[in-house]
């Protein structure tokens, strides 16, 4: 089992690019071996909240085809950043497309401030299960939100994955709570973060896999790679593979 994220960057709304970088990542990883490929937060659309409404994603959108024609052909698993059409306010969305042609849906939990005057919120959490893997997702805010992790724990979880856009102020802090989690529930826990800055917002990269006590692979620099979690018995190795 090879579980990945993918450190990249998107075009402000042109929806039709960012599909195409990430068919390059998604075939990359195929040629590494990855069954689970997950990207930053609103990857598809970059973040950019206040185009949310009009460009707003279903389960069977059409635009999800190539992802879907490569998700099969290269029978890897992906989960890509959307806004989701909702009831009202669309919703911050993962997309997780299975090498079957099969798609879900999560729908973020928690909200950064100012985001919800763009968004509204989920409230189920969305684990899948992968060989004897159970893999939570997770987008961004949830992630440091202690009661996210924790329940998914709870609920069996023993990956933690999750798309981000985190600035370069904000990493410390925030890393030190995913290296927590991964340490307190003896997890694997990865973050996808933005290579480039997306929104008006600086990105610190650095996208990242903990397990247990260790940072096991960390991008250093902002620039695109796929950072790479591979099951050795009952741990983990980590790799960096640059693009």
């Amino acid at each position: 089992m090879k579980i990945a994220v993918a450190q990249c960057s998107s075009i402000r709304g042109n929806v039709e690019s960012n599909i195409d970088e990430h068919l390059r990542f998604i075939q990359e990883a195929s040629n590494q071996g990855v069954h689970y490929l997950v990207f930053p937060e609103l990857s598809l659309t970059g973040y950019e909240p206040e185009l949310a409404d009009e460009l707003a994603f279903t389960e069977g959108d059409v635009r999800l085809e190539p992802l879907i024609s490569a998700a099969k052909k290269y029978n890897l698993s992906i989960g890509v950043g959307a806004p989701l059409a909702s009831k009202g306010l669309p919703k911050i969305g993962l997309i997780l497309i299975h090498n079957t042609g099969a798609v879900e849906k999560y729908e973020k939990m928690f909200l950064h401030e100012g985001e919800e005057l763009y968004f509204s919120h989920g409230d189920k959490h969305h684990l899948l299960q992968a060989d004897k893997y159970t893999i939570a997702n997770a987008i961004c805010a949830d992630t440091v939100n202690p009661e996210h992790a924790q329940l998914c724990f709870e609920l069996g979880a023993n990956v933690y994955i999750a798309g981000v856009l985190v600035t370069p102020t904000g990493y410390t802090k925030d890393a030190k709570l995913w290296s927590h989690y991964a340490s307190e529930y003896e997890m694997l826990v990865a973050i996808a973060n933005y290579s480039k800055p997306s929104g008006g917002l600086a990105t610190a990269g650095k996208s990242a896999i903990w397990f247990k006590n260790n940072l096991i692979a960390q991008v250093e620099q902002c620039e695109d790679a796929i950072v790479i979690a591979l099951a050795r018995g009952d741990s983990w190795v980590g790799k960096v593979h640059k693009m």
